[in-house]
């Protein structure tokens, strides 16, 4: 395969992954947006809680594992020592499938103790309910682990937009049913978090049968694979740095979550108003991870690409590859983190639906948050990097170092009434900006042909400075007109930044020529944009 055709299967697999993401995160958008109406504050709240214990487990199951899975089979598809590719599956799916299995009854069993331990004893329910899908999403990723080893993103794809709808038809409905069946915001919360149970299940279903039909379909060679013991070694220590990084900073999350609690308690703040205080957090919470999530696809794809260049030795392709990804994350970053900055009050006045207190409280948090999407885009990008050039240890060290900093700001922060909640989003800032810094000079000092970053994201910055200009003037502009419609106060402004932002692209060169051939109808897209 000639490196134009693999930097095009790398752009291919991005953009089906990021098809989907759009799906997903409208369909979520569906989900969250009116839960938050029909469970409440404190009910949004006891889910979040279950999403928190949920992620820590769920990266200890599969934070490391798809990467490692990915990568040994992409080397060994780049060798077609097809045997390899099927042990390294088999002996994978032996230890996730135990990770699986004591992640889901840790979250079932003891479900009660891990809600006291949060301090919101009401989301016991919804934990409880939520704990099966560690089980199933483990099973899920031996499939997408294999599927994306071989640059095939088709089926992830659209497993994850079947997630997705399932989780929307089954979480609203059980949601609904529980709180008229029983009254309780609790049940209610369990009810609307047992979509994702639900939607795992079905996914999965499809998975299988997706990896049955590929699995057959590998040619029968010759070469002798490697033994159970040598594979599961060559995994783990692939996984086990990138678990403990991910699962790492997930912990600190989940103990940020106790650490704020336990302050807004103390300074004598109901449970009740620390519950609603944080279930305006977690909505904003929700916002924050929808840019993010276009990030993921970028680096779900460029590990095995940049995997595959390197087996062959093409250090110019992989730093090829990798600028590509900055140029392509910055162009989704950049205008994400600037719009909600300066649109943080219409649009979480539009999808939170908030007002008085909660809607100033909601746009000073969506204001913080909105900056950060930047720095953990860059994080996402040069954390996939590295485990890509197979330095999967220094991001763990690096994330180490940026949690501790969010945990210190956030005690200190949130302790202080002055600031209170406000100094949970300020953690978060410092946290992945400093990850940031401490990864791009990683790579600076670990890759000989180390990627451009600046000159790569500086374009789309400008750019989205001067969308962000127009779309805060337009929404000034709104309010002085008298405007109260929040649709009109939010979505005529973000109009005005999308028409900005893509004459600052076009005009700016955002994109390369290069970029653009390497998509579908690339010539045409050159013509339009005048490259």
């Amino acid at each position: 395969m000639s490196e134009a055709q693999k930097k095009q299967s790398f752009l291919h697999g991005t953009a089906l992954l990021a098809m989907a993401t759009v799906i997903v995160k409208v369909v979520g958008a569906l989900y969250k947006i009116p839960l938050n109406a029909i469970i409440g504050k404190q009910g949004f709240s006891y889910f979040n809680t279950a999403y928190e214990i949920y992620a820590v487990l769920l990266m200890v199951s599969t934070a490391g594992l798809p990467v490692a899975m990915s990568r040994m089979i992409s080397q060994a598809s780049a060798l077609r020592h097809y045997n390899q590719v099927r042990r390294v599956y088999t002996t994978a799916r032996s230890i996730f499938l135990g990770l699986g299995l004591a992640g889901s009854l840790l979250m079932t069993v003891f479900c009660r103790q891990l809600a006291n331990f949060l301090n919101q004893p009401d989301a016991w329910a919804a934990i409880g309910a939520l704990g099966p899908s560690v089980f199933l999403i483990c099973v899920m990723s031996t499939y997408r682990g294999f599927f994306q080893g071989q640059g095939n993103m088709l089926p992830t794809s659209i497993s994850q937009v079947l997630e997705a709808v399932v989780k929307l038809l089954v979480g609203m409905l059980a949601a609904v049913l529980l709180l008229k069946m029983t009254g309780s915001i609790p049940f209610a919360a369990a009810g609307a978090i047992f979509g994702v149970t639900a939607s795992c299940l079905l996914s999965a279903v499809y998975l299988f049968g997706c990896f049955r039909k590929s699995y057959k379909s590998l040619p029968q060679t010759n070469e002798e694979a490697f033994p159970f013991g040598a594979t599961a070694k060559g995994l783990l220590i692939i996984a086990i740095p990138i678990t403990i990084g991910s699962a790492g900073l997930q912990i600190l999350t989940m103990l940020e979550t106790k650490i704020y609690m336990g302050q807004l308690l103390a300074q004598g703040i109901s449970q009740m108003q620390a519950d609603d205080m944080k279930g305006v957090y977690n909505m904003t919470q929700t916002i924050f991870n929808m840019p993010c999530a276009f990030i993921t696809p970028i680096t779900i794809s460029i590990i095995p690409a940049i995997t595959a260049h390197l087996t062959q030795l093409n250090d110019q392709g992989a730093k090829s590859t990798e600028e590509s990804a900055i140029r392509i994350m910055s162009l989704v970053a950049m205008p994400c983190a600037i719009g909600l900055a300066v649109l943080a009050r219409p649009v979480t006045a539009l999808l939170g639906r908030y007002k008085g207190a909660d809607l100033i409280l909601s746009t000073k948090l969506m204001t913080v948050l909105g900056l950060s999407v930047i720095f953990n885009a860059i994080v996402l990008v040069t954390t996939a990097i590295m485990q890509a050039h197979g330095f999967v240890n220094r991001p763990v060290i690096n994330m180490f170092l940026g949690g501790v900093l969010k945990l210190v700001t956030v005690y200190i922060l949130t302790g202080n009434p002055h600031i209170g909640i406000l100094g949970t989003p300020i953690g978060t800032l410092l946290c992945y900006a400093v990850i940031s810094v401490l990864n791009i000079a990683s790579i600076r000092q670990l890759i000989p042909h180390a990627p451009a970053f600046f000159k790569n994201m500086s374009h789309a910055l400008f750019a989205a400075l001067f969308m962000g200009a127009l779309a805060w003037l337009s929404w000034m502009g709104l309010v002085r007109l008298g405007i109260t419609s929040q649709l009109l106060l939010c979505a005529l402004p973000v109009l005005v930044g999308v028409a900005a932002y893509g004459v600052a692209v076009c005009k700016g060169k955002v994109l390369t020529k290069e970029d653009c051939m390497l998509l579908p109808k690339g010539e045409k897209i050159v013509k339009f944009l005048h490259l």
